[in-house]
């Protein structure tokens, strides 16, 4: 007897396909509700040994043992549900705009792995914990948030260090001041002071704040002025500006993963933005502006971090930096007498510096040079020399730039 098949034809796979997306949400909620209870579960037992690690006086080692798998076991758990749940609710089209950005995030981050694994490993964890953050504080749990919050601080502090150690190590080895090769990593170490300063030490302060023995209260007035800045729409002198108040608070916060040897190189990279911005600008209100700022830099890069450094790479170059501290010094000594004297003396003094400094330059500063040599006329430094009769007996016209230098009083 022959055998017959039945063989089904002009099948509806757009209805096959909305069963499959209709089984799949009703499962997925499910799915996210077991990774919800998994999380909570490995988040309390991590908080657990945390607490145990920062309150046990005895057998230390034995708790941080502990606390260091229960964390470990904490992160595998909170990347499961990334790639489970926040994968499949994208997919679906039932994620939420936040979870959209946090699975773009995640990739970005995945996408760090092969070129630049210390990076990836930091980064990986901060992203995580950031994540449940977000969960601990919609789950409306006082007791929990509190909890976690100690944890939250703790650890994200020593991820963002390692974070701006690992930048450091990439620029220690340059024989260079400023290496301009590596102006991405200028710009990284900067952006990491700036979300550790916005998201971590904001946290910190807070709880500073509660304390019988606050240990922040002479970093809260730069911080305050770091804040001004984040209001509005900022233009390019405001953002040197805001980087270098970040680099003066990184240099009493930072004080190990930041060494002083990359905070120059950063500072280095600032001061040449605004001598950019001083010389490219025309309109004269905004240079004036930009030219202040520049100045109010260049006393912060000798202040903070020039006064404390006490390893140089040429005897000369310390005794230099001697020479003009020691005139910052006398200077400094008329501020509460006449104010007006001081600022000009101290400008002049910054201005002189600087001109030495960018002659020995690749870059082309000519205009800049002409500006600080008007400014130094301005003040009474220097002397124009209009013209002057040859040997010929003829007169030549010179050139603004070409001045004498009065002798310093």
């Amino acid at each position: 007897m022959e055998e017959t098949s039945l063989k089904i034809t002009g099948a509806n796979k757009s209805f096959l396909n909305k069963i499959s997306r209709t089984f799949s949400r009703i499962w997925l909620p499910t799915k996210v509700t077991i990774n919800g209870m998994f999380i909570s579960v490995k988040r309390n037992s991590m908080i657990k040994a945390f607490e145990n690690y920062l309150n046990s006086s005895e057998d230390q080692d034995t708790c941080e043992k502990k606390y260091e798998e229960t964390y470990e076991a904490y992160l595998e758990t909170l990347d499961k549900y990334v790639m489970d749940s926040v994968y499949q609710k994208v997919k679906n089209d039932t994620a939420t705009e936040f979870e959209k950005k946090a699975l773009s995030k995640y990739y970005t981050i995945i996408a760090l792995k092969e070129n630049e694994y210390v990076e990836y490993k930091f980064r990986k964890q901060a992203f995580l914990i950031d994540l449940d953050n977000e969960n601990v504080k919609n789950s409306g749990k006082e007791k929990t948030i509190e909890k976690f919050k100690q944890f939250y601080i703790q650890k994200m502090d020593w991820i963002y260090k390692g974070i701006l150690k690992n930048y450091s190590i990439k620029l220690v080895n340059t024989t260079e001041i400023y290496d301009t090769s590596k102006e991405w990593v200028y710009l990284k170490i900067l952006d990491t002071i700036k979300d550790y300063i916005d998201n971590i030490f904001a946290l910190k302060l807070k709880e500073d704040e509660k304390s019988e023995q606050p240990k922040y209260q002479d970093i809260k007035r730069d911080y305050d002025n770091y804040q001004n800045f984040e209001v509005g729409k900022l233009d390019q002198r405001d953002n040197i500006e805001k980087n270098m108040l970040l680099l003066g608070l990184s240099r009493k916060l930072f004080t190990h993963s930041l060494p002083l040897a990359v905070a120059e190189q950063c500072y280095m990279k600032l001061i040449k933005d605004a001598r950019c911005l001083v010389q490219d600008t025309k309109i004269a209100v905004k240079r004036e502006k930009a030219y202040n700022m520049l100045i109010n830099l260049i006393e912060d890069y000798n202040i903070k971090l020039l006064s404390t450094k006490v390893y140089w790479d040429s005897t000369n170059e310390r005794e230099k930096f001697k020479n003009f501290w020691n005139q910052y010094k006398e200077i400094s000594k008329i501020k509460d007498k006449d104010f007006i004297e001081y600022i000009k003396q101290k400008e002049v003094l910054f201005i002189k510096d600087d001109i030495k400094k960018i002659r020995k330059e690749k870059f082309d500063y000519t205009k800049l040079i002409t500006y600080y040599k008007r400014k130094l006329v301005d003040y009474g430094a220097m002397r124009e020399l209009k013209s002057f009769k040859t040997m010929t007996g003829k007169f030549k016209k010179i050139i603004k730039e070409e001045v004498e230098a009065k002798p310093s009083v």
